[in-house]
């Protein structure tokens, strides 16, 4: 005998949002009831496909059923802020349905990559055999498309998705074209087009998501990381203004573009350095107030200070040479340039040690490292 039960995620609870229905909903008479629910509360639902199509595959493999299988099908439902919660919500109904069921495989029917993603989660409890994504047929005209593109700005999940990006680069843009050399900030656009690329390619949604949880559920301490992350924001500022105006300097004397790269990236380093210890602290304000104080964050912020010696030694001696001065390999010279760097590694390990040993010693159960 084979139990095979056939799941449909329901990630950011429309289920419980639109119809008042909460997870798991098990059985295939509780799983029409909560489709048709869904589609009366929300026609335009396309986790209400999903349902149907996990009904569809659950009538199919039971007309396919041989001797005494077994077929079931089961919503599981998250939670509206996508991320840790919705995910622990989904593993605990999971599990209730494997233990009222006890199936011996599984099959998932999604709408989409965000639904796909819980994939993981269900493989590490279940033998999963296929996937199966639902695609609505669309109509392919332009009315078609301009009415997607409507409801996809109205929809609250991806209106910032969408207007954000744009508006920096359309107000760029336009500063740009209006401001006198204006094509400094023209030219940020792909400097800040890159930086969101990379932010989105290393999930770092995620972990705001995450900090600003955080934030919500520690009053205290939220007032000192807001007041930490405006000394960010401020510094990032000051970094700007002071590579800007090395920049303007610079101009003066003709240097060739390295040096002059160099001599912005100089001028502004001490305030890049404070911004991220600024940004640092607050993290760490936050841990400490929520009692998950990471030994992690000391190492962030001692490895942060280790580039720091790093980079300004680095960038004095390269403009020493650029400048057409004589660099000498003695040792005076080299613990004179690079002094405060061979410290700061040393500080680094230092604290490296003491975190390890904390947490080698740490019997209350306190978890150290982020």
């Amino acid at each position: 005998m084979t139990r095979t039960l056939v799941i449909s995620v329901d990630r950011d609870d429309d289920l419980g949002k639109k119809a008042g229905i909460r997870g798991p909903v098990v059985g295939r008479k509780e799983v029409l009831t909560a489709a048709l629910r869904l589609g009366i509360a929300d026609p335009e639902e396309s986790d209400t496909n999903a349902i149907l199509g996990a009904l569809h595959l659950h009538d199919q493999l039971k007309e396919q059923a041989e001797g005494t299988d077994e077929v079931d099908v089961a919503v599981l439902t998250g939670d509206e802020r996508v991320g840790v919660r919705s995910d622990r919500a989904i593993s605990q109904q999971l599990e209730e349905v494997i233990e009222k069921f006890q199936p011996d495989r599984g099959m998932l029917v999604t709408d989409g990559a965000e639904d796909e993603s819980i994939l993981p989660l269900l493989q590490s409890r279940l033998h999963i055999d296929h996937v199966q994504k639902i695609i609505v047929r669309q109509s392919k005209g332009i009315e078609g498309t301009y009415y997607y593109l409507t409801k996809a700005i109205e929809d609250e999940k991806w209106r910032a998705r969408l207007l954000v990006p744009l508006s920096v680069v359309l107000i760029l843009l336009g500063l740009g074209m209006i401001l006198p050399n204006g094509g400094v900030i023209i030219g940020m656009m792909p400097l800040l087009i890159g930086i969101y690329l990379m932010a989105k390619g290393l999930g770092a949604e995620q972990h705001l998501n995450h900090i600003m949880r955080d934030m919500r559920e520690n009053a205290d301490a939220a007032m000192g990381s807001s007041l930490l992350w405006a000394f960010t924001i401020f510094f990032s500022i000051f970094a700007l203004a002071e590579g800007w105006r090395v920049y303007g300097v610079a101009m003066d004397s003709y240097p060739g573009a390295l040096e002059l790269v160099l001599l912005v990236l100089q001028g502004a380093l001490a305030w890049i350095v404070l911004a991220f210890l600024a940004f640092a602290l607050s993290l760490l304000v936050l841990r400490w107030k929520r009692g998950t104080f990471s030994g992690r964050t000391l190492q962030i912020i001692a490895f942060g200070i280790v580039i720091w010696t790093l980079a300004s030694a680095t960038l004095r001696v390269s403009l020493k040479v650029l400048q057409g001065q004589e660099y000498g390999f003695e040792p005076s010279q080299i613990w004179t340039d690079w002094d405060l760097a061979f410290w700061a590694i040393l500080g680094f390990w230092v604290v490296r040690i003491i975190v390890r040993s904390a947490a080698e010693r740490d019997e209350t159960g306190r978890y150290w490292g982020i």
